[in-house]
């Protein structure tokens, strides 16, 4: 993808990575409701809510959601259990570049923003029949933990949630910098 700059979200961004979701997200395995998705990009502008945004010149052509979280923490080692770990809320790209690798390479990079930051634990969720959901998430390393079902955000097919984890080595980093 030439010409690509990837960045961090800023406020002024919040309208396009609404116009972006709402045009090029929806799919019968995506549960978009637009006051919760707004609200929650609104959020961007007093940071509790991260995104990465890839652009070519003045177009967006997609972005990842992230924020730190305690929702998951059922799913932490005992260890952890009380720590904050990521939750990648959002992830979508632009039709014309569906496929093309943009939302693995700004999930990749999440990533490693985050485990710059010492998380240890990343999070994400989708419908259980999502395949190209599901393949960027593998592709990025996440893991299959639990499906569960979620009769109301997944109105669609089998009407189940899939949750992943990633468990960053930061431990291993840790050591590397000592």
């Amino acid at each position: 993808m030439d010409n690509l700059q990837i960045r961090e979200a800023l406020a002024a961004d919040i309208d396009n990575l609404c116009a972006l979701i709402f045009e090029h997200g929806p799919n019968p395995s995506n549960h978009l409701p637009s006051v919760e998705v707004t609200a929650h990009l609104q959020q961007v502008a007093d940071g509790s809510v991260s995104a990465l945004l890839a652009e070519r010149g003045s177009e967006l052509l997609g972005f990842v959601s992230y924020k730190l979280s305690r929702h998951f923490a059922r799913y932490q080692p005992p260890t952890r259990c009380d720590q904050e770990h990521a939750y990648i809320c959002e992830a979508v790209t632009h039709r014309a570049v569906a496929g093309q690798g943009l939302g693995s390479r700004l999930l990749k990079q999440v990533i490693a923003a985050l485990v710059e930051q010492g998380v240890g634990d990343i999070y994400i969720d989708r419908h259980e029949e999502n395949a190209a959901s599901a393949a960027m998430m593998r592709k990025a390393g996440f893991v299959e933990i639990e499906t569960y079902a979620d009769l109301e955000r997944r109105p669609n097919g089998s009407r189940r949630t899939t949750v992943c984890c990633l468990r960053a080595a930061i431990e291993h980093k840790a050591v590397q910098a000592g």
